[in-house]
């Protein structure tokens, strides 16, 4: 099976944690949906917000987007500790961006009524509000594989949904049943590699 350390065998990548790309209404400014302090990221975005861009059909959002890591094949990871509050329901707190059309994500863990969920039909943690959790997701793009593990502890694994390119997201991104606030924070993000 496999270790204990989801990341042993792995390589970290170079991740500038105050640079990074945060998608937000676009009538506002990233301070009014983010903020980065004391190593923690915090996102939040209301359900009566506005797209990422005019006229998109995609819902309110405030996500970070770890698109300095776009990749093509190999076998990649993410890891990062979450938290996310009571209240915020119907909505992805994590995604693997990039899926065959008319698809365009391969995996999304979404929260809701306290729950982590892979998409909306698999519970993965039952009680997940009000405390850090970490994630690791691990894609392996030519086995079309990915496995979830939370804490540590394995809790998944899924084929994936094609595409020719990927990359992690982590934020809130409403989706169905969205309640008005979704708040998710982040520390500790990481991207890694599995060495060849």
């Amino acid at each position: 099976g496999w270790p204990s350390d989801p990341t042993y065998g792995f390589e970290e990548l170079p991740l500038n944690q105050s640079n990074l790309h945060i998608q937000k209404p676009y009538d506002l400014p990233v301070t009014d949906r983010y903020s980065f302090i004391g190593g923690v990221h915090k996102l939040w975005v209301y359900s009566t917000d506005h797209p990422l861009s005019v006229g998109s059909p995609t819902r309110p959002r405030s996500e970070i987007m770890l698109n300095q890591y776009i990749y093509y094949s190999g076998v990649w990871q993410f890891e990062a500790h979450g938290y996310v509050p009571c209240g915020t329901s119907g909505v992805c707190i994590t995604q693997v961006f990039g899926a065959q059309f008319p698809r365009n994500t391969t995996l999304m863990l979404r929260v809701y009524n306290g729950s982590l969920y892979y998409y909306h039909d698999t519970v993965l943690v039952p009680d997940i509000y009000d405390r850090w959790f970490r994630v690791n997701i691990i894609h392996d793009v030519a086995a079309s594989s990915l496995k979830v593990y939370i804490d540590g502890e394995f809790k998944f694994e899924t084929i994936g949904y094609g595409g020719t390119f990927h990359y992690f997201k982590c934020g809130v991104y409403a989706q169905d049943n969205a309640s008005y606030y979704m708040e998710s924070r982040w520390k500790g993000i990481r991207v890694l590699k599995k060495c060849e």
